[in-house]
């Protein structure tokens, strides 16, 4: 696929380890493609669950994903301030159809307040055995929450608020258009 341009649209696919379709989101539009990194938003955007489940996202929300790290993140902008939700995943793949990675269900949530909570570790310790994740998924995982924390504590990247800022300032003046 080409890569996607500015302003342009893509669906977003999450699958489980065991290649099952988990959710997808229609229509991300595009800020930002580099090499390595796709930076997009979803706002008011049609999720689908693989049970059919359908909603739609409520508020605008900066993704980030990256080719090299095993976690994507969503930075929701709320009314009273940025929430984070950051996905212990395989770095993505684009193909023609879709952006598409491995949701390996550890998350960490980050509240405005700058609270942090590691969450669906229970759901993580099942899926790990059901599915049978290998152990070199296991460590990579762990040493991502690392970087991931790391990240989160010096307001790198996605975490600091320039960038919300910037993305955000970005998609209205696209959508203007």
């Amino acid at each position: 696929m080409a890569i996607p341009k500015e302003g342009e649209f893509v669906t977003i696919q999450s699958y489980k380890h065991d290649g099952h379709l988990h959710r997808t989101w229609r229509d991300t539009m595009v800020l930002k493609t580099s090499e390595y990194s796709l930076i997009g938003v979803n706002d008011h955007t049609l999720v689908t669950e693989s049970d059919g489940r359908r909603w739609v996202t409520r508020e605008p929300a900066i993704v980030y994903f990256h080719k090299k790290y095993w976690f994507n993140i969503i930075a929701m902008i709320r009314e009273k301030g940025v929430s984070y939700y950051c996905n212990l995943a395989s770095p993505y793949l684009l193909d023609d159809e879709a952006l598409k990675y491995i949701d390996y269900d550890l998350d960490i949530k980050v509240f405005p307040d700058g609270e942090k909570r590691l969450l669906d570790v229970d759901e993580y310790e099942f899926h790990s055995k059901i599915m049978d994740y290998p152990e070199a998924i296991d460590f990579i995982l762990k040493e991502n929450v690392k970087t991931l924390v790391d990240w989160i504590n010096n307001e790198k990247g996605p975490f600091s608020e320039a960038y919300v800022d910037i993305w955000y300032q970005r998609y209205q003046e696209l959508s203007k258009k």
